[in-house]
C-alpha cells in the first residue's frame, strides 16, 4: 500500500520516482509516449505529474525541446500550479530563435497568471518576466513589474535584481541600472555571515550584468573600470570581457586579459577558448593559439564543430595549413561550417586544387555546401588562377545546388576575371548582376585595372568609387596606385592634390609580430616602440644584404617629381 495514503502527512514523492519513465526519456517523442500512457491511466490529472511532463517539453535542450507540444499540455492541465506557469514563461522568454512573438506570449502568459485567483507570481517568476520585457525592449511595462517587485517585496532576491539591472541596461536606461546595481552591491556587503557565501555569488552575478550592459554598449572604459573593481571574479566576467574585446576587434586588449586571466584562479572554459581564438588569429599569435588548443585537449574540453572551426581558422591563417589539416581530420563531427574552415584555408594558401578536392569529399559525405562554401572555392580559384574552374563552380551553386549569389560570390568572379585580365568580361558581370555594386567589387576591378594597365576602365572604376564613398581613401589611393604603376606621376600628383583639398588621409599601415609571448604591434612611420632604432638597423642592414645578392625593390608605385 502507499505510504502517503497511510500518512497524508509524508511528502510527496517527486514524479520521476512514481514514474519512472518520465526520467528516462530521450526524445519529444518518448515524452509523448509517456503523456500518453498517462492521459490513459488518468495520472495526468496529477499537478506534479503534469508539470513534469511540462518541463520536459518546454526547458529540454535543442532539439528534444517543442513549445508547441508544452502550450498544448498547459493549456489542458485543469488548475496549473505556480511551478507549471512559471516553467511555461521562463520558456518562452528564454528561446533563441530571435522570434520576438514568444517573449511576447511570455509576458501575456504573466498577464493572465495575475489574473488567476488560484496562483500567485513568486521569486522564480519574475527573471523570467523581466528577460522578456529586455528582448522587447519594453521599458514602460518593466518598470510596472519593477513596482510588481517591490510590492511583492523580493526586489532583495539576487536573481530578481539582476534581471532588473540587466531590462534597465538592454532598455538603455543606464542611470537606473547603475542606481539598481550600486544599492544591490551595498546591501550585499550589509548581509550577515550566515549567509556569505551565497550573497557573494548573487554578487558576481550582479556584477557580470552591469559589466555585459557595457559591453554590449561598446562603452569599454566603464566596463573595464567594473571588471578591475569587482571584489571576486568569476569565469563569465573573464568572458564577458574577453569575447567583448574581440567582438568589438580590440585584439590586443583580448589576448592582454586572456593572458592576466591564465594567472588568476579563475580555469578558461570553452566559452574562453570561443572567445579568444579570433583575437589570436587576428594578431597572428600561433604559439598561443597552439597553447590554446592543447589546453583544450589536455583539459578534456570537447573540441566540437564551433571550437574545432575556430582552430582551424586560427592554424590556416596564422600560416600553418599543416597544423588546421590535421585539426580538421581530428574532429569527430563535421558540418558545414568545419568544411567551410579548411576550404577557405587552403583557399589563402593558394592550395586550390586541395580545396576543390575537400569540396567533393564534402558533399560524399552528405554535408549540404552553404553560399559561404562557394566564396572560399571561388576565392581559392581567383588566387590560383583557375577561371574556368572557377566559373563551373559558380553554375554549380546556381543550377545544381539552387543557391541563388550574393554580392559576396560576384566579387570573387570579378576578382578571379580581372586577375586573369579579362577585365571587359568583369565589367559586363558587374553591370548584368541582380545586386548593385558596393566599394569592395569596385576596388576588386581597379586592382586589376593596375595589374594590368587598363588606364580607362580604371578611370571609369575610380569615378563610380568616387560618387559611392567620397570620403575613402581606399578608392583614391588605388586609383594612385594605378597611375604610379604606368609612371605617370603628374596623375598621382593631381590625386594627391585632390585628397589634400578634401582632407582625406590613408589610414596607416599597422602589422603585429607575436615574439615569447608577447604582441608587439607597428604602425607606419611610428618609432614608439622601445626598439625602434635597433629594429630600423636591421631592416636596413637586410636591405643591404639582399642587394648584394641581386635584389631589386619594386619601385614602380613610389612617387617621383622627375
Amino acid at each position: 500500500m502507499n505510504s502517503t495514503i497511510l500518512n497524508p502527512t509524508a511528502a510527496t514523492p517527486h514524479p520521476s520516482v512514481l514514474f519512472p519513465e518520465l526520467q528516462t526519456c530521450k526524445t519529444i517523442r518518448d515524452v509523448k509516449q509517456v503523456h500518453a500512457k498517462l492521459i490513459k491511466t488518468g495520472h495526468i490529472r496529477d499537478p506534479l505529474v503534469a508539470a513534469e511532463v511540462l518541463r520536459f517539453c518546454a526547458l529540454s535542450d535543442p532539439p528534444h525541446r517543442d513549445l508547441h507540444y508544452a502550450r498544448h499540455i498547459f493549456h489542458h492541465m485543469d488548475q496549473p500550479n505556480c511551478f507549471s506557469w512559471n516553467t511555461l514563461i521562463r520558456a518562452l522568454s528564454e528561446t533563441t530563435n530571435n522570434n520576438i512573438e514568444d517573449p511576447l506570449q511570455a509576458f501575456l502568459l504573466f498577464h493572465a497568471m495575475l489574473c488567476n485567483e488560484f496562483v500567485k507570481p513568486n521569486c522564480f517568476t519574475f527573471p523570467s518576466v523581466l528577460k522578456a520585457c529586455a528582448k522587447l525592449g519594453r521599458l514602460e511595462e518593466g518598470k510596472q513589474v519593477h513596482g510588481m517587485v517591490i510590492k511583492y517585496r523580493i526586489e532583495n532576491d539576487e536573481f530578481v535584481l539582476s534581471n532588473l539591472v540587466r531590462m534597465y541596461l538592454l532598455c538603455g536606461v543606464m542611470d537606473d541600472a547603475y542606481i539598481l546595481f550600486e544599492a544591490g552591491v551595498r546591501d550585499n556587503e550589509l548581509e550577515s555571515e550566515k549567509i556569505e557565501k551565497r550573497r557573494q555569488m548573487g554578487n558576481v552575478i550582479l556584477w557580470n550584468v552591469m559589466i555585459d550592459g557595457y559591453v554590449r554598449l561598446g562603452d569599454f572604459e566603464l566596463a573595464r573600470k567594473l571588471f578591475d573593481e569587482m571584489p571576486q571574479r568569476s569565469v563569465v566576467s573573464w568572458n564577458s570581457m574577453i569575447s567583448g574585446y574581440a567582438q568589438h576587434d580590440f585584439f590586443k586588449e583580448a589576448i592582454e586579459l586572456f593572458r592576466e586571466m591564465q594567472m588568476g584562479d579563475a580555469n578558461p572554459n570553452y566559452i574562453t577558448l570561443v572567445s579568444v581564438l579570433p583575437a589570436i588569429t587576428r594578431l597572428g599569435a600561433l604559439e598561443l593559439g597552439k597553447w590554446v588548443h592543447l589546453y583544450a585537449v589536455k583539459n578534456g574540453i570537447v573540441i566540437d564543430e564551433v571550437l574545432g572551426s575556430a582552430l582551424i581558422d586560427m592554424y590556416s591563417k596564422c600560416g600553418s595549413i599543416e597544423k588546421a589539416l590535421q585539426a580538421f581530420e581530428d574532429l569527430q563531427q563535421k558540418n558545414v561550417i568545419t568544411w567551410n574552415a579548411i576550404i577557405s584555408g587552403l583557399a589563402i594558401h593558394g592550395r586550390a586544387k586541395d580545396a576543390i578536392d575537400h569540396f567533393w569529399r564534402m558533399q560524399q559525405t552528405g554535408v549540404a555546401p552553404s553560399d559561404a562554401t562557394y566564396i572560399g572555392l571561388l576565392s581559392a580559384c581567383s588566387h590560383a588562377g583557375l577561371v574556368q574552374e572557377g566559373r563551373s563552380i559558380f553554375d554549380h551553386m546556381v543550377e545544381v545546388v539552387g543557391l541563388e549569389p550574393r554580392i559576396e560570390h560576384y566579387g570573387c568572379m570579378v576578382d578571379l576575371l580581372g586577375r586573369a585580365g579579362l577585365l571587359e568580361e568583369a565589367e559586363e558581370l558587374i553591370i548584368n548582376m541582380p545586386h548593385k555594386p558596393d566599394d569592395v567589387i569596385m576596388k576588386a576591378l581597379l586592382g586589376a585595372c593596375k595589374i594590368h594597365g587598363n588606364v580607362e576602365i580604371g578611370k571609369q572604376v575610380a569615378k563610380s568609387l568616387k560618387n559611392m564613398a567620397p570620403c575613402d581613401s581606399g578608392s583614391y589611393v588605388a586609383l594612385s596606385n594605378m597611375y604610379a604603376s604606368l609612371r605617370n606621376w603628374e596623375a598621382v600628383a593631381e590625386v594627391r592634390l585632390m585628397m589634400k583639398k578634401m582632407d582625406i588621409r590613408k589610414d596607416p599601415g599597422c602589422s603585429w609580430i607575436e615574439l615569447d609571448g608577447v604582441i608587439h604591434e607597428f604602425l607606419v612611420e611610428d618609432d614608439s616602440h622601445p626598439r625602434a632604432k635597433e629594429i630600423r638597423m636591421m631592416l636596413e642592414e637586410m636591405s643591404y644584404k639582399l642587394g648584394l645578392i641581386g635584389y631589386m625593390p619594386d619601385t614602380t608605385q613610389v612617387y617621383s617629381k622627375e
